[in-house]
């Protein structure tokens, strides 16, 4: 009798609706500096996930999450890797920042698994920096700068422009580097300045005294800087009288920081979606609408989008592997060329796993006030060696 049991609970696993759950491992920080970031994300991921179940699983199992804390620590986020695999992970989602979700994205590809950062924009959150089986479904830091560039230049007549970069972190570097790549090659286009300062600095006085003395104001200012160096730079270029526009990255989306420019005008970032409710592309209001029912918030910023982004391409990789395997998985994602998603199209190849290219919604602050204005995609993918920085 005890055989026969056993035998039936055996043959229950192997038909389809028995199968064991499929276990993705959520080795994010939910304490810490970077729970700012990662979580927005994983409650998208969280609700592509509850669609996925609703809708019959992926390969007819149903999504389980698992979770540790990487409490914003490097070492931290190496054992949290290693506990969601403990877990049963099958496949693993990491923090944001590449040097933060790095160590649980190595610990992944010890075991041959898909590895996917929930936001990170360097391209060393990938094959670069991690291995063959890691990707982000987020766009690279040097597309925002070009794609203000080029922008820029089409849509407001940018014909000269000041580079201001905030040595504070490399995704702020990355966006100068796609910006100074872009802007220079427009015909009659040219940078007439550029200059740095530290996120922490309580004045950038010289820097402006640098702008102020060019022969003419520059037409655009790209600042590449994040928050809160980023409010302050900004409130005290237009406290100086320069009134040129200024651009920016995705890194500031969101009106949480206007308070502290009052009244602000002529400031436009690149974002992957609107969430102010404005987005032209129904499903990007509809999942606002959702996180706004599980969260009791709508997204502060574009950032939540790229979590709902990597477990939907994801699983539409393993429904057409037909299985979780990494390097089969790996392939089939690798095979993607504009795939469709609710916040425009995605690609990867064998040599990047990110994005150099993508549609991208322009916000632009009036009066203190953001709201969608334009979109735009870059005229040609930014070259590796760019995104590497040779």
């Amino acid at each position: 009798m005890k055989l026969a049991t056993t035998a039936l609970a055996f043959m229950a696993l192997a038909v389809p609706g028995h199968a064991e759950d499929l276990t993705v491992g959520f080795a994010i920080a939910k304490s810490g500096w970077m729970e700012a970031y990662d979580t927005p994300a994983a409650t998208a991921a969280k609700i592509r996930i509850d669609e996925l179940n609703a809708a019959g699983g992926v390969l007819g199992r149903q999504i389980k999450v698992v979770e540790a804390d990487t409490r914003t620590e490097r070492a931290d986020s190496a054992t949290a890797g290693l506990d969601v695999l403990d877990q049963g992970a099958e496949m693993m989602v990491v923090s944001c920042d590449y040097d933060f979700g790095a160590p649980a994205a190595l610990a992944a590809e010890g075991e041959g698994m898909i590895s996917f950062f929930l936001c990170a924009e360097d391209v060393k959150a990938g094959i670069q920096g991690v291995g063959p089986n890691s990707f982000s479904s987020s766009v690279l830091a040097p597309v925002q700068g070009a794609t203000m560039a080029e922008w820029a230049y089409a849509k407001r007549e940018a014909r000269t422009a000041f580079v201001l970069e905030d040595t504070y972190i490399e995704y702020n570097k990355g966006i100068c580097t796609g910006f100074d790549w872009m802007f220079p090659q427009l015909d009659g286009a040219e940078i007439v300045g550029t200059d740095t300062f530290k996120n922490d600095d309580a004045s950038i006085a010289s820097q402006i005294t640098r702008i102020k003395s060019l022969e003419k104001e520059p037409d655009v200012i790209m600042l590449c800087s994040v928050m809160p160096g980023a409010a302050a730079a900004v409130r005290q270029i237009r406290a100086s009288g320069i009134n040129s526009l200024i651009l920016n990255g995705s890194a500031v989306d969101g009106s949480y920081w206007l308070d502290a420019t009052p009244g602000l005008t002529g400031f436009v970032v690149p974002v992957q979606g609107s969430i102010y409710g404005d987005d032209p592309r129904p499903e990007v209001e509809a999942f606002n609408v959702a996180y706004e029912a599980k969260t009791g918030a709508r997204p502060a910023s574009q950032y939540a989008y790229p979590g709902y982004i990597l477990i939907d391409l994801w699983a539409k990789a393993v429904e057409r592997a037909g299985t979780v395997d990494g390097a089969t998985v790996t392939a089939e994602l690798e095979k993607m060329r504009d795939e469709p998603t609710a916040f425009g199209p995605r690609s990867f190849t064998s040599e990047l796993h990110h994005q150099n290219t993508a549609l991208m919604q322009i916000i632009e602050i009036t009066d203190g006030k953001p709201a969608r204005v334009d979109e735009w995609t870059i005229s040609k993918p930014v070259p590796l060696d760019v995104l590497m920085g040779k």
